[in-house]
């Protein structure tokens, strides 16, 4: 009795670890898998964003230095970057489409400001000369070019967990076991130039 017993003991556990491979298998890990990596890749984002705003100010300090006439277009830059930082943007509110597309909009508002401020600089030859000028500018050419791939890769994330949601088996998950997790809001062009980083080359 006690053989039979243990042969149907170890059963149990041998069918239990058989549905917990199957179920692996069948995708029950892939909703809270790809919401980690929406997280993830928004991180990647904000640390572009952020390395792009710690540029400005040395940017602006020295385009003043060569060009204080400019001081509506310095200013504006100065404003811009301001309203950019003040819009946070955090893995609690990613579903939220309004908060999003608020920080897109100030973001691409800083991003004219500086094409502006990138354009009133080839008036000014010394500038366009000076080493700490030609630092600074490729380096937010470089940030420019990251924060691109950084959203890039955010889009991609986020449409390949909505899809999860939405389609089988990710949609049977969603319903039994993670339904408090909510589609991700995603970046939305908004201007048509939205898409294009601003131009820093001279």
């Amino acid at each position: 009795m006690q053989t039979t017993a243990g042969y149907g003991f170890s059963g149990r556990i041998a069918a239990l670890l058989v549905m917990a491979v199957l179920l692996s298998g069948c995708g029950i890990n892939n909703i809270p898998t790809y919401d980690e990596q929406v997280k993830a890749a928004w991180a990647q984002v904000e640390n572009q964003y952020q390395r792009r705003a710690d540029l400005i100010p040395n940017l602006v300090e020295t385009v003043k230095g060569f060009a204080k006439q400019e001081q509506d277009t310095l200013v504006a830059v100065i404003e811009a970057r301001a309203k950019a930082t003040s819009i946070q943007v955090d893995a609690s509110t990613l579903n939220q489409p309004e908060k999003m597309r608020q920080f897109e909009q100030a973001q691409q508002q800083l991003s004219g400001a500086l094409s502006r401020l990138m354009a009133v600089s080839e008036r000014y030859p010394d500038l366009k000369s000076n080493q700490n000028f030609l630092a600074l500018q490729s380096q937010l050419e470089g940030t420019e070019n990251r924060i691109a791939v950084a959203r890039r890769d955010f889009i991609t994330t986020v449409e390949r967990y909505n899809t999860e949601l939405r389609t089988f088996p990710g949609r049977i998950w969603h319903s039994l076991m993670y339904s408090d997790m909510q589609p991700r809001a995603n970046f939305e062009a908004t201007t048509p130039a939205a898409e294009k980083a601003p131009e820093v080359k001279f």
